[in-house]
């Protein structure tokens, strides 16, 4: 009764200001193993284009070889017809990305994650024609040095669900790429296996969202799940076996009668998201909706103030603001892609005041290092010692509200309350490894933290 009495107090005031509210249907089209999961897709794609939907397809490389394999040009049309993403190169072979990052460095890791996925990116370019817009990890296997590695391969968009990171269930700017992540509370997907399917939930996101800003509602399916009772992976992968590709089985198929249910499912939802009036996106439309995370120029005082009380990012009118894109105009360096850290550095220096001619060179040397390597310095040195960045930022910015003199200031870095803590959960996959856990990866991203802020909409 109290979730109906919202929901229609929502929509009153939806009908009084209504924001814009987008609607992103993906497909994860991994299933390489079993030839019904290629009519799913086929199928999946022709329904939504029949409809005037266009939907992701996050593409596994090892996917579209086999299409290729199969002669199934049929669905390799269908699918190029909406939006074309990735999906990694082979999904549930280990070792999964997050398996093979644990143990690297955020550059060397950026390297790996290149060497690895390239070649799936490149077949799908050859296959379908283009580059994909965006990547997905493969379950819960994520790691924050594919950012760097997506960039040098033209992949701007990061597409999927996951705990990692996130800023309230909105698209975020992370590692100098487009975040859609983490989106709850405004993920939504009907169950394939409840009917008849209810749309209450769905119905209270459009309404909150447009009584605001309005913003983006995700919402993602596997085309094997339409065909099959189990996934593929699970019945060939789990707890990271690999067996032989001669021993792979097929997964456990839902009756003919069963399968008929759940692409109505998909069919009727799409039905109702339509009749709730919002506007059907891709991947590439969202990059196009939402302003590039080109930083605005904003009065060097204010964004002092702000850096000296917090290490965040500051959300203004005219757009938002990483700590990077802070220390950035505080350098007056020109407004770049740079990543965080690549480790966390260390304070060294034991005096409260830096003499202004050593913190000048400090701030040119931290300037040349941002312009050289493209990333902000783990550590800044003042002579032969060093300031931390959190300590160097925030003394910057003290410096630039009391200009003649310099006094250190301990940084305040709070942007790391908008990343994962628990590194088991985090990571929680049935084709990991058991009890897999990887806080290296959360400590890495965290590092990363420094580059992370709102997406605002054009």
């Amino acid at each position: 009764m109290i979730r109906c009495i919202v929901f229609l107090l929502l929509s009153v005031r939806w009908l009084c200001a209504a924001g814009p509210v987008y609607f992103l249907l993906w497909f994860d089209t991994e299933d390489y193993i079993d030839p019904a999961s290629d009519d799913a897709a086929l199928r999946i794609a022709e329904d939504l284009s029949s409809m005037g939907i266009r939907a992701t397809f996050k593409i596994v490389g090892e996917k579209a070889r086999v299409l290729e394999q199969r002669g199934r040009t049929d669905v390799i049309r269908a699918l190029s017809r909406h939006a074309i993403g990735y999906h990694s190169n082979w999904h549930s072979i280990q070792p999964a990305p997050s398996v093979y990052l644990r143990r690297l460095g955020y550059l060397e890791g950026a390297d790996e994650f290149q060497r690895r996925e390239q070649p799936g990116i490149a077949d799908l370019r050859r296959i379908f024609g283009i580059n994909p817009i965006c990547y997905g990890q493969p379950g819960s296997s994520w790691g924050p040095q594919s950012n760097l590695a997506l960039r040098r391969m033209n992949v701007p968009v990061y597409l999927d669900e996951g705990s990692q990171v996130g800023i309230g269930g909105q698209p975020f700017w992370y590692g100098g790429l487009l975040y859609i992540f983490n989106m709850a509370p405004n993920l939504f997907r009907p169950s394939l296996d409840a009917e008849p399917a209810t749309y209450q939930k769905f119905d209270e996101i459009v309404a909150r969202l447009s009584a605001s800003d309005g913003g983006v509602i995700s919402s993602y399916f596997h085309p094997t799940e339409f065909v099959n009772a189990e996934f593929w992976d699970a019945a060939n992968f789990s707890s990271g076996a690999l067996p032989p590709r001669s021993e792979w089985k097929r997964p456990r198929a839902r009756t003919e009668a069963d399968a008929e249910r759940c692409f109505r499912v998909l069919h009727d939802y799409m039905r109702h998201a339509r009749s709730r009036g919002v506007q059907f996106v891709t991947a590439q439309d969202v990059l196009q909706l939402y302003a590039g995370q080109g930083p605005p120029a904003i009065d060097r005082r204010r964004i002092a103030e702000h850096l000296s009380r917090e290490i965040t990012f500051l959300n203004t009118a005219s757009g938002a603001l990483s700590p990077a894109d802070i220390v950035l105009q505080l350098l007056a360096i020109p407004s770049q892609i740079v990543d965080g850290p690549v480790s966390r550095g260390t304070t060294t220096l034991r005096s409260t005041v830096i003499p202004t001619h050593l913190f000048d060179r400090a701030k040119r040397d931290a300037a040349d290092f941002i312009n050289t390597h493209h990333r902000l310095p783990s550590e800044v040195f003042v002579g032969a010692d060093t300031l931390s960045l959190p300590d160097f930022a925030a003394t910057l910015a003290a410096a630039e509200l009391s200009p003649g003199s310099v006094r250190i200031v301990r940084g305040n870095v709070t942007f790391e309350k908008y990343f994962a803590t628990d590194a088991k959960s985090a990571f929680q996959w049935p084709i990991h490894p058991e009890n897999f856990e990887a806080p290296e990866l959360l400590e890495l991203a965290k590092l990363q933290g420094w580059t992370l802020k709102p997406a605002h909409q054009r």
